[in-house]
């Protein structure tokens, strides 16, 4: 493999206390020397990449990513398409997999594609396959823990995480039981518990319980334990982090100081002046999700799959930006005041220490296979607009220009990122 020297970009390696101007030397697919290396006897020979005016950091970490491609339906997306030609190099899928269809992940998605996938494993035996038109998948009858732990344990290598939801739809069916087993998944395995707040499935028009969205929160925080990840922190639906009264709810500090995570879960559930409230109430995620899948991207359906939405009562739940990215939701938070050394962490460092993989990613150690993005950094001004509406002004758009994934370059090509328009 050719030795690549990636030079004069703003390199920052937030594992490392890294933010400088400097070189990064690749060789065989793995970083050789990172500094001013231009010119020295240990980058000679090296083919030069020019990453002036441009930032150079760890490979990009997607937290949340659905790309159980074709057997999640619509819903699942090619997993390059959000990963390596996105300036991704490592993608979670969340819950598409279960303890059942975990083995064809494996096989089918991990085995096939250019991009590191990691798998959260769904608590329910169906996993993702389209569940959010099909509650009654997602009862306490259809979640195995023995089985799902069995599975996550066994896999240890691609299984880091577990999924779960506690909305609104699912406590009006079902109430606490659902959470609680898979609390003891995440428990008996000891990895995180991946929690979605904020509604899911639309309320049972019959035979349901009447719920308060506020009580979801603390009845769920009973259940966890440090380390595990609340997220949609600033989901535009009941249930979350905001209160109905539009405040923060009261325990979202006590869980923060209990050790659990934030994770941004951006996607179709991202609202702006919720965001707003959460910031302003000193909540920082600790992680940058990009929820990216097949309702809120611009990608064809799978051969087989409609076109057309069949269940139009629950569009709600699915309208979405048609262009839309990891780094995107990265220029959302910073739109919203945080800045860049802030969010860089979210996408490398904090998402590989989640993980429970800091020793092999989120950072650009010299001897650490080769796993890198390069993004453009521009300022000026640029409208940003959520899914209610809201209009946010972003200053400084960042883009993806490429990676390197163990050594290898993958231009940013893909389909579904936006392109920017200045004001």
């Amino acid at each position: 493999m050719k030795t690549t020297l990636l030079h004069g970009g703003r390199v920052i390696d937030p594992a490392n206390s890294i933010d400088a101007v400097q070189d990064v030397l690749v060789r065989d697919g793995r970083i050789a020397a990172v500094g001013q290396l231009l010119g020295t006897p240990q980058a000679a020979g090296a083919e030069l990449t020019d990453c002036t005016g441009r930032l150079v950091v760890p490979g990009l970490i997607d937290t949340h990513g659905h790309i159980y491609q074709y057997v999640t339906g619509r819903f699942g997306l090619n997993p390059d398409l959000c990963g390596v030609h996105s300036g991704v190099t490592t993608l979670v899928d969340q819950g598409g997999a279960s303890c059942i269809t975990l083995p064809g992940f494996r096989n089918y998605v991990i085995n096939t594609s250019h991009s590191r996938v990691i798998s959260f494993i769904s608590a329910y035996l169906v996993g993702g396959l389209e569940g959010h038109f099909y509650p009654e998948l997602y009862r306490p009858e259809c979640s195995d823990v023995s089985a799902t732990v069995k599975s996550a344990l066994a896999n240890s290598d691609i299984v880091k995480g577990i999924k779960a939801h506690a909305e609104l739809g699912g406590f009006a069916r079902w109430g606490l039981d659902v959470m609680k087993k898979a609390a003891q998944v995440g428990e008996q395995t000891g990895l995180p518990l991946y929690i979605h707040f904020g509604q899911l499935w639309p309320e049972p028009e019959s035979g349901g319980r009447k719920v308060d969205p506020d009580s979801i929160f603390p009845a769920v925080l009973d259940l966890l334990k440090p380390g595990d990840v609340l997220a949609h922190p600033f989901s535009r639906h009941p249930g979350g982090f905001v209160s109905l009264d539009g405040e923060v709810h009261p325990l979202v500090s006590e869980a923060l100081a209990r050790g659990l995570k934030v994770d941004v879960g951006h996607g179709s559930h991202f609202s702006y002046k919720m965001a707003a409230k959460v910031l302003e109430a000193g909540v920082v995620p600790d992680t940058l999700g990009a929820d990216m899948h097949g309702y809120n991207t611009s990608v064809l359906a799978p051969a087989g799959v409609p076109e057309e939405d069949e269940h139009p009562d629950e569009e709600h739940l699915f309208t979405g930006t048609s262009r839309f990215s990891l780094v995107s939701a990265m220029v959302s938070l910073m739109a919203l005041g945080l800045k860049l050394e802030q969010v860089i962490p979210m996408a490398t460092s904090n998402a590989a220490r989640l993980l429970g993989m800091s020793d092999t990613l989120g950072s650009l150690g010299v001897g650490r296979e080769a796993d890198i993005t390069v993004l453009s950094d521009e300022a000026g001004q640029w409208l940003l607009r959520d899914n209610e509406g809201t209009e946010v002004v972003a200053k400084r758009m960042l883009q993806p220009l490429f990676c390197l994934r163990a050594g290898r370059r993958f231009d940013a090509t893909a389909e579904i990122l936006p392109v920017p328009h200045p004001l």
